[in-house]
């Protein structure tokens, strides 16, 4: 049983970091699943919104809708940038644990798929492009170990880091949600679990209400 840590970050509850959460084989497992998914759906380069500066990260979904970047703004929607085809289902590993992670919320409509390099990183942002914020985020980390940084409810607050292995799953519900957070380093040659090395982080978000929509 994978103990839970619970962490308050600047007064704000809701923020559960689960270590070593996935074992190597499920690892394993799923990073197959996932080189199977950008067959279909390829990893493709964001760009800022406005400026058209390119992401670090290179990325792709899975899931009835799925989250791009372009110069036309952040949005969520239900077919890939470059293809045109409706992105992949969520793996069922990844539906059931959002289950154990989140037990109470409505199931996951998105899943992203950040690969990234040495070198790149994520600058310190809020997930807030969805419809609801009741349900929290899932984060998966797969591969090379990162330096996850995360402060409060505004830029300017006060951050803490603490690094996330492969395996490792953080949580980020109730007041925690709308926490700033970002990547600021992958450590390089940390894990073995890619070939080429490299980390994935798969991001598990709700982004309607469940009102709106069945699922």
């Amino acid at each position: 049983m994978v103990k839970k840590q619970s962490m308050e970050i600047n007064g704000l509850t809701g923020l559960d970091y689960y270590p070593a959460y996935l074992d190597r084989t499920d690892q394993s497992r799923l990073v197959d699943t996932f080189r199977s998914i950008v067959e279909s759906a390829p990893l493709f380069q964001p760009v800022m919104p406005k400026t058209a500066k390119p992401f670090s990260v290179r990325m792709s979904n899975c899931g009835p809708l799925g989250w791009v970047s372009d110069v036309n703004g952040y949005r969520y929607q239900p077919a890939h940038p470059v293809t045109g085809l409706p992105w992949p289902p969520i793996p069922q590993s990844l539906i059931e644990l959002w289950s154990s992670c989140a037990p109470q919320a409505p199931e996951p409509e998105a899943c992203l798929i950040n690969f990234y390099t040495p070198g790149a990183k994520m600058g310190l942002h809020q997930d807030k492009d969805e419809q609801t914020f009741e349900a929290p985020v899932v984060s998966v980390s797969l591969g090379d170990t990162a330096t996850f940084r995360v402060g409060g409810l505004s830029r300017k607050d006060p951050t803490r880091s603490f690094k996330l292995a492969s395996g490792d799953v953080v949580v980020m519900g109730g007041e925690a949600r709308l926490c700033y957070h970002g990547i600021d380093k992958v450590l390089e040659g940390t894990s073995t679990l890619l070939k080429n090395g490299g980390r994935i982080n798969l991001t598990l978000r709700r982004v309607t209400p469940p009102s709106s929509n069945s699922g």
